[in-house]
């Protein structure tokens, strides 16, 4: 696909005030694909970037993830890209109720995208997962599948936010001890059902590389990597009830750990894969951790946790290669899982969905 640098040439508007903006180079495209979008939020604000559509798009607002043209509003029609080229738009948008956006241009073609970090006072790392291309180059459904790191920050604005998008289910992979460090207050009124685990988190192999004098950051990754090579088994039963709740239609479901990127992570890279997206962008997706996650400081009078107290006292690049995600560290998970027997025997033995679950799976959650 050629690359077009030109700016956008005509723009005409309807309904509000975007601005065009240059085309920008790949950041965090929501499609893999022949034609992808994506909406970052600033403010008021929702930044919508595109490549592979014509040269003429139409960017429609939708009240809801699946709503047909008809029952949106057209914020913008831009003109002059050239074929397949990249463009983008800035548009006003309130945070609620939930924008979405349908990209359509002359030949027909359509995008639908959101913003893919929800925008929450005290949420972290609270993403969607919609809009990668999956079996048969039809998108993941939005608005259906979150992760996230830990919600105790969440605020009553954030709570009243989650149940109007409608989240039914959350899968909690936190220990016992992280659950009652940092509880979650769902109000009772509209608390999703929340499945969790009675288990305390054995990272003694992982605190093993710290012992004995100072550690590298080589060390520290080295040690990730044999945390993650063990993470598919050590976590089986989380992940299979999660695709039970996700076989029974309870959605939208979230599932979360502490910061959101490891247990949480893995569990998303399986979804993704099981929905039949490509591995680079489930890895992908998997990375974007680096950007969204920050570890926020105790609050005054909270319990400590020991793990964190430790990583404060790292040497920056330590605590970075243990806090962040690295490329080597999903990889061992998923070169673990080949060296058992593969993907399809772990789906099927571990997580409890053949062939025909996972054909089911596709069917619920990739849009038509």
């Amino acid at each position: 696909m050629r690359l077009i640098r030109s700016a956008v040439i005509a723009i005409s508007l309807l309904g509000g005030a975007p601005a065009a903006i240059q085309p920008a180079a790949a950041r965090e495209a929501a499609v893999v694909a022949a034609a992808s979008a994506e909406a970052e939020r600033a403010g008021a604000a929702v930044t919508i970037r595109w490549q592979g559509l014509g040269s003429r798009v139409r960017v429609w607002q939708l009240p809801a993830p699946n709503a047909r043209r008809g029952q949106g509003r057209l914020l913008a029609t831009l003109t002059g890209g050239a074929n397949g080229g990249g463009a983008g738009v800035v548009v006003p948008a309130a945070i609620s109720p939930r924008p979405w956006f349908l990209l359509q241009d002359e030949r027909g073609g359509e995008l639908r995208v959101a913003e893919r970090v929800l925008p929450l006072a005290g949420g972290m790392n609270f993403r969607d997962l919609g809009g990668y291309a999956g079996a048969g180059g039809k998108p993941v459904r939005w608005g259906v599948l979150y992760r996230s790191a830990v919600m105790a920050g969440l605020t009553a604005e954030d709570f009243q936010y989650l149940t109007k998008l409608g989240i039914r289910t959350v899968c909690d992979f936190r220990a016992n001890g992280e659950r009652s460090r940092e509880p979650v207050a769902w109000p009772a009124a509209s608390a999703p059902k929340v499945l969790t685990r009675d288990y305390e988190l054995d990272i003694g192999p992982l605190m093993a590389a710290f012992r004995g004098g100072d550690v590298t950051p080589e060390q520290a990754r080295t040690a990730m990597a044999g945390f993650y090579r063990q993470l598919p088994y050590n976590f089986a039963g989380d992940y299979r009830a999660m695709f039970a709740e996700l076989l029974a239609q309870r959605v939208p479901l979230a599932f979360n750990c502490s910061a959101g990127k490891d247990r949480t992570g893995m569990a998303a890279v399986l979804i993704l894969l099981a929905l039949g997206v490509d591995r680079e962008t489930a890895i992908a997706d998997y990375l974007l951790s680096n950007r969204h996650y920050r570890p926020q400081p105790p609050k005054p009078g909270a319990p400590v946790d020991p793990s964190m107290a430790m990583f404060a006292r790292l040497p920056p690049a330590v605590a970075q290669a243990l806090m962040g995600v690295e490329r080597a560290y999903i990889e061992a998970s998923l070169a673990e899982i080949e060296a058992r027997g593969g993907l399809d025997r772990y789906f099927s033995e571990q997580l409890g969905i053949g062939a025909g679950e996972r054909a089911r799976l596709q069917a619920l959650y990739l849009a038509d």
